[in-house]
């Protein structure tokens, strides 16, 4: 009996010595439990975060751009979001915007969404049409831009500011044209909405028509940077792991999203998970570069555009917005994307 209890004391000292070595990184995700944040799961049921020594404890989020207000007032020291709300906060508090690390949506999700019985295939389609937008998004603040690069009259353009969840419903229901969205967001919103987004609607991408802005990916304060930056290398490892494994099987993606919450509808955000490796995630670019890296030239057009979308008076340097030095090598961040 002694001797039995002085084993299992030992065993709880070892397992507490063990569980105070881990580093606990508090994460918040983009929005609700979505499909397109599977490795995000994989890497914690998997084990992947705790082989790093990591605790990574995970919190749904508020909107991609909302990542970044987050880890500025200190309550996260991680999340999945928006690089361009970087480079807006990096543009005047430098001190405080959070870094990314990986880049996972290469490609930008920033599109104009109309039912294909209007007849818009081209931005200057737009022209005396009514475009529904939500204040502040990003697609809204860069229609601007977006009209400079297509020679679009705005002053020909309606805008109607609206609630994101009022965009689909009229758009259904015909009080807008055409709706300024996240094309990842909007495609399931029609879909949610009992409507076939691929026969009776037509995407725009920004990225298509000069826009060629990075979008979303892994970003970390820049106090964890400083004060344990191996942390940050782990973190970046794990996901990287199961990221790739994501793109090879995305059953094993959607069984770690359930385990996370099982009020999601599985069939709608297995279809999500393939949207955002179809769509935002595997490009020309990323099979050059690996996934989780990004061209210099491109951030520094990136940091251009939305300077002028926001009318940002100062621009960041793309080493205040991307640090690529936490990135496993590029022979380990070969993604090859299989539907399944």
């Amino acid at each position: 009996m002694l001797r039995r209890s002085v084993i299992t004391l030992a065993l709880c000292l070892a397992a507490g010595a063990a569980s105070a070595q881990e580093t606990t990184i508090k994460l918040t995700l983009g929005w609700k439990t979505q499909g397109s944040d599977a490795a995000f799961f994989v890497a914690k049921d998997k084990g992947y975060f705790k082989q790093e020594g990591l605790n990574v404890v995970i919190d749904q989020g508020e909107g991609s751009g909302a990542t970044v207000t987050r880890i500025m007032g200190g309550a996260y020291d991680a999340g999945f979001g928006d690089m361009n709300a970087i480079i807006q906060n990096a543009s005047t508090r430098p001190a405080d915007a959070p870094v990314m690390v990986y880049m996972l949506w290469n490609q930008p999700p920033f599109a104009i969404v109309s039912k294909t019985s209007a007849g818009i295939t081209t931005p200057k389609d737009f022209e005396g049409k009514t475009l529904g937008g939500a204040q502040g998004t990003p697609t809204t603040r860069m229609l601007p831009v977006f009209a400079k690069a297509n020679n679009l009259d705005l002053g020909k353009i309606k805008l109607s500011n609206m609630a994101p969840n009022l965009q689909e419903p009229m758009l259904i229901q015909g009080q807008i044209d055409a709706a300024l969205v996240f094309n990842i967001t909007s495609y399931f919103n029609l879909v949610l909405n009992r409507q076939d987004p691929d026969k009776d609607f037509s995407f725009i991408s920004f990225g298509d028509y000069g826009l060629d802005l990075y979008s979303n990916g892994l970003m970390v304060s820049q106090k964890l940077i400083k004060e344990n930056p191996k942390a940050v290398a782990g973190l970046v490892r794990a996901l990287n792991k199961a990221v790739i494994e994501v793109g090879k099987d995305q059953d094993l993606g959607m069984k770690a999203a359930v385990n996370y919450d099982n009020l999601i509808d599985e069939k709608v955000e297995k279809r999500r998970l393939q949207y955002s490796y179809e769509k935002l995630i595997v490009s020309p670019e990323m099979k050059e570069v690996g996934v989780g890296d990004l061209k210099d030239d491109r951030l520094k057009r990136t940091i251009g555009m939305v300077a002028a979308g926001y009318e940002l008076t100062r621009l960041p340097e793309p080493s205040e917005v991307f640090n690529r030095s936490f990135l496993p090598s590029k022979e380990e961040r070969v993604l090859e994307y299989v539907k399944k």
